[in-house]
């Protein structure tokens, strides 16, 4: 079996945020970059947990994205990827991502693994473009994932409840948690990804659908007032007069 792991790099959830050229451009001065958790921890772990079962699995990576994004491919080597994939261009347009990794996933893969969204952009709909300019089945919101009898045995949430789906290969499936759990690359993993195969690719001529006018920041949070406890009919007139509806 053959499988694809779409990888994203994020910035680390303490990274400090803010923008430049006018709000229309990320800052990066300073901030800490990784492998995106949702394809990190869920879709490539999931992935390595199936090779160790079957240790005829392939596992290969893509990543969208310039040279400064291959320490984190390097990571993603060192856990347990076999090879690896750049696509070498700067987009955050979505269907321009999902046409570059469909584009490379035509050569053949039973299975490909996307995490359900990153933990910038939040857009979730990389797996779904993907599925469709292959003409693939998609799975969102998977949350199980079994290979048995060349199909996919796949757990995912649903309104009020789970489902539980069997779903012929190829198929395209984008994971969140409860999927696998995180993994730590070891001293042998390291050295091993630094001879691993991580191969360029130009990427395809293929139109954005999206154009970026400008970033905002959330608005600063209200101060807190506090409230003595001896003066409850103070309290009864802020949350008559004050308080919002939530």
């Amino acid at each position: 079996m053959k499988i694809l792991v779409c990888i994203s790099r994020t910035p680390d959830t303490t990274s400090k945020i803010s923008f430049v050229d006018q709000n229309t451009k990320f800052n990066s001065d300073g901030v800490q970059w990784i492998i995106n958790p949702y394809d990190e921890w869920y879709a490539l772990v999931r992935a390595i947990e199936l090779k160790e079962k079957d240790p005829s699995t392939i596992i290969h990576l893509i990543n969208v994205g310039s040279i400064d994004n291959e320490a984190i491919i390097r990571k993603a080597l060192a856990l347990g990827g076999d090879e690896a994939i750049r696509i070498n261009t700067n987009n955050d347009d979505a269907y321009f991502i999902s046409h570059q990794i469909a584009t490379i996933a035509k050569d053949g893969y039973d299975l490909i693994l996307t995490g359900k969204e990153t933990i910038d952009h939040n857009g979730s709909s990389i797996g779904g473009m993907i599925a469709e300019i292959l003409d693939s089945n998609f799975i969102s919101l998977a949350t199980k994932l079994d290979i048995e009898n060349n199909q996919a045995i796949v757990t995912r949430e649903s309104e009020g409840g789970e489902e539980k789906i069997a779903a012929p290969l190829p198929l395209v499936i984008s994971c969140q948690k409860g999927m696998a759990e995180a993994r730590i690359p070891n001293m042998r993993g390291i050295m091993a990804a630094r001879t691993k195969p991580l191969k360029v690719s130009e990427a395809s001529n293929t139109e954005c659908l999206t154009t970026i006018n400008a970033f905002d920041l959330p608005p600063a949070k209200a101060g807190v007032k506090l409230i003595p406890a001896d003066t409850p009919e103070l309290l009864v007139k802020l949350l008559r007069e004050e308080a919002k509806a939530i």
